[in-house]
């Protein structure tokens, strides 16, 4: 990649000592196989608006106008305090050009999703998000935000990455200006990606750009990018990813041999029966892209989509 991935990330999970009770949790894969590719932008909200460290346990609340950041023992509501530093912590981030942003899991702060909310009264009320997480989800709406917990999953590190990544790349489209050609050739470069997540969605957006002269274009730009948003949130499936395996290979139909066609649809065979890692079709397919110098295969981003060293693709 041309530049390095930029990270927003909890500030316990890189290892800081800023928890409640003076901890950390750091997260290995973070600081590590991740850390060799990104920049890492610290985030301690509860420490950074001034609560102090160590400092009394607090959790999410319910009241009329949205869940409350209360203390445990002494009841003392930080909520505005937290929200008034979020307001400007929030300006500063907007400069860092953060790809993404790596929350703490269940924090009351920082927790992206299913944080516990309490009645005042200490029972179960259900869930939402961290007050700062809330507050960056919205004033970002295309950062890719995801929890440590879910990162554990490698299908849901595989789809973050592609997220931030795909993300990072429209947002330079944005960056040249509104052109039609513009949107073509991002459609163009993306079309098997998209499509590896959604096929209506990859379908819709193939009928909107087809349809790029007749509307208004800053509507198609929008419509565009409401649409992929929507695509990359789903996750690909080796269902998925064998339908766009067998689409690739239509395109060596007529250069393959019968052994090497019957080689290549074992090995998609294989990874459907989830025997192989998706990089065993995916390296076949590259070589033949460059053995046949297949241009328009060579520019798509499904097939190398991220840095090889990280290995995603090794367990999906």
């Amino acid at each position: 990649m041309p530049t390095k991935i930029k990270l927003g990330v909890s500030s316990c999970l890189l290892g800081k000592k800023v928890r409640y009770d003076g901890g950390h949790k750091r997260d290995h894969f973070i600081t590590g196989t991740l850390g060799k590719f990104a920049g890492l932008v610290p985030v301690c909200p509860e420490a950074e608006c001034g609560l102090g460290i160590p400092r009394e346990a607090m959790r999410l609340e319910s009241a009329p106008d949205g869940p409350r950041l209360i203390t445990i023992r002494t009841r003392l509501d930080h909520t505005e305090r937290l929200r008034a530093w979020a307001q400007k912590r929030l300006v500063e981030l907007g400069g860092e050009g953060l790809w993404g942003f790596i929350f703490k899991s269940g924090s009351p702060s920082c927790g992206p999703a299913r944080v516990k909310i309490y009645s005042p009264g200490g029972k179960a009320a259900g869930t939402g998000a961290g007050l700062f997480a809330r507050e960056f989800l919205l004033h970002f709406p295309l950062v890719p935000g995801e929890d440590e917990a879910r990162l554990s999953d490698p299908a849901r590190r595989e789809n973050f990455l592609e997220r931030l990544i795909t993300l990072k790349r429209w947002r330079d489209t944005l960056a040249m200006g509104a052109r039609p050609q513009h949107l073509v050739d991002f459609h163009a470069r993306h079309r098997l990606l998209i499509l590896s997540h959604s096929h209506s969605h990859s379908r819709l957006l193939g009928k909107l750009v087809a349809r790029i002269k007749e509307l208004p274009l800053p509507a198609v730009y929008e419509q565009y990018q409401e649409l992929l948003l929507a695509a990359l949130r789903l996750r690909s499936t080796i269902a998925k990813n064998v339908r766009v395996l067998l689409q690739v290979m239509g395109h060596f139909k007529n250069r393959l041999g019968a052994a090497e066609k019957d080689e290549l649809l074992e090995i998609i065979a294989d990874y459907r029966q989830g025997h192989l890692p998706l990089t065993t079709p995916l390296t076949l397919l590259n070589h033949y892209v460059r053995r046949y110098d297949l241009n328009y295969l060579k520019g798509q981003h499904y097939l190398h989509p991220h840095p090889l060293e990280l290995r995603f693709r090794n367990r999906v």
